[in-house]
């Protein structure tokens, strides 16, 4: 029999452990995220749809800033560009540490998640423009189903209490980092209409500064935080789209760690400020963009206009199509090989967990549609209803899949020497295996010296060793 290949690798096999506990963490603070972030998308809808409706409209429409700046925004665009570039900050320091310490940074490793979220991105679109091209609808809405929200996935994982095991997890993580790149290219190619020169320029230069101090190594907050707001607020009056700061210095960052370093820089501010974005800036942008109407007529509009029913049938459909045939091509076509532990059935309902798009399909549907208000809250309600049917559809497959998930983690976690180190981590290690004898070898007398009083005991209630005849009574 030939002699495997050494060359191959294991499509979303085990973790190392310090990157699962690094994924374990994340992904905490992004679930805790993506709950309030359904409570806040839930509260926008109630509280417009209601009869105090009027009151929501006016808070989301009153304007606040310097208008001197060109800062004269209203409540929603503060939200949108002002607060989301702290949740493409995280991104940026997401993406940076991918690139130098995760997955992403092993070519090999990196084509899986690259293909995926490309074919996810694509595939979407494709199916978005097809319909309005059939449909005769407008073509300005077709990167709004390409974005994935991974706050909100999370989420329905945390509500349905499902286990995925650590491998699906990280690949679901690494998969939103990478869509999360590309949305911010198509941000920034697609919907930039003009360009300040000067504010650009004084933009750059800015950054340029940003990068200086951190080269050197100057430290403070109150250096960084005015000058990140300047940035901003040069880039916002640019034209191009003030969230690109954000993931400009959040990729200026450094992520690799050094030998006296038990966290790099980027680690420690993306700890520090992942909760900032999670709990509080994605939360109140939904607040502020999730309030459309929502009635029976608003619904079945959705299904019969081609630019509403393109992004329900991008997110449903092309997200989960093009994420699970991209990992198949990747597999398919490289050395790579799914892992013994998982079957394709599983990816497949992961890749149904992408079609929740929310946070960013929401602001790209407000640039596409920024000259069409109506259009835009009909967008808005197609991102809504699309990703409720994304995340019902993504429950059905993950429950039908949790009892093979359950177990997996549970062969995860298991440890039986008591050490904080799962087992399965520990097969190479000849301590661990002495540890084990020595744990075994504990059992097995216990069980022997068990077996040994049990028989004393049945030795003492036995009558046969007493020598009386327990015959019938023989007749005199």
């Amino acid at each position: 029999m030939a002699a495997p290949n050494k060359n191959n690798r294991k499509v979303l096999g085990r973790l190392s452990l310090p990157e699962r506990t690094f994924i374990a963490d994340a992904l905490r603070t992004e679930t805790v995220g993506g709950v309030l972030l359904l409570i806040a998308a839930i509260v926008a809808l109630v509280w417009a749809n209601t009869p105090l409706s009027d009151s929501y409209a006016s808070v989301r429409d009153f304007h606040i800033g310097p208008a001197s700046l060109g800062l004269d925004l209203s409540i929603q665009h503060w939200a949108a560009d002002g607060l989301l570039a702290i949740f493409f900050f995280v991104a940026g320091i997401e993406l940076k540490r991918e690139l130098v310490a995760g997955d992403l940074r092993d070519p090999k490793a990196a084509i899986l998640p690259v293909v995926a979220a490309l074919c996810g991105m694509i595939v979407p679109a494709l199916v978005y423009v097809l319909t309005n091209v059939t449909g005769d609808g407008s073509l300005k809405g077709w990167a709004v189903p390409t974005a994935t929200d991974i706050a909100f996935a999370l989420a329905v994982l945390a509500v349905i209490g499902t286990s995925l095991p650590s491998a699906l997890r990280a690949f679901l993580l690494t998969l939103a980092v990478v869509d999360d790149l590309f949305a911010i290219m198509i941000i920034a190619v697609f919907f930039t209409d003009s360009l300040n020169f000067a504010a650009l320029g004084g933009a750059v230069v800015g950054l340029a500064v940003f990068w200086l101090l951190l080269r050197k190594g100057v430290r403070g907050w109150y250096i960084y935080i005015p000058l990140a707001l300047v940035i901003w607020g040069l880039m916002y009056n640019s034209g191009v789209h003030a969230t690109i700061a954000g993931v400009a210095m959040g990729l200026m960052l450094r992520c690799s760690r050094k030998d006296d370093e038990q966290h790099s820089p980027g680690e420690h501010i993306e700890h520090l400020v992942r909760p900032l974005s999670a709990g509080l800036a994605v939360p109140l942008f939904a607040l502020f963009s999730a309030g459309v109407s929502v009635s029976g007529k608003a619904i079945g509009d959705v299904f019969t206009q081609p630019e509403t029913l393109g992004v329900v049938l991008g997110l449903v459909v092309g997200k989960t199509v093009g994420i699970f045939g991209g990992t198949w091509l990747a597999a398919r076509f490289t050395r790579a090989e799914l892992s013994d532990e998982l079957a394709w059935p599983d990816v497949f309902a992961v890749a149904s967990l992408a079609g929740i798009g929310f946070t960013v399909s929401l602001l790209i549907g407000e640039l596409a549609f920024k000259d069409d208000t109506a259009m835009m809250a009909e967008v808005k309600a197609a991102v809504l209803l699309g990703s409720l049917i994304a995340a019902v559809l993504a429950t059905v497959l993950l429950k039908l899949r949790n009892a093979k998930y359950r177990a997996m983690v549970e062969d995860e976690e298991r440890d039986e020497d008591l050490d904080g180190i799962p087992d399965i981590y520990e097969q190479d290690n000849p301590e661990y295996h002495l540890r084990m004898a020595a744990i075994y070898e504990k059992k097995a007398a216990e069980h022997r010296r068990l077996a040994e009083a049990s028989a004393a005991r049945s030795a003492e209630l036995s009558p046969a060793g007493s020598g009386e005849d327990t015959g019938p009574a023989r007749r005199s």
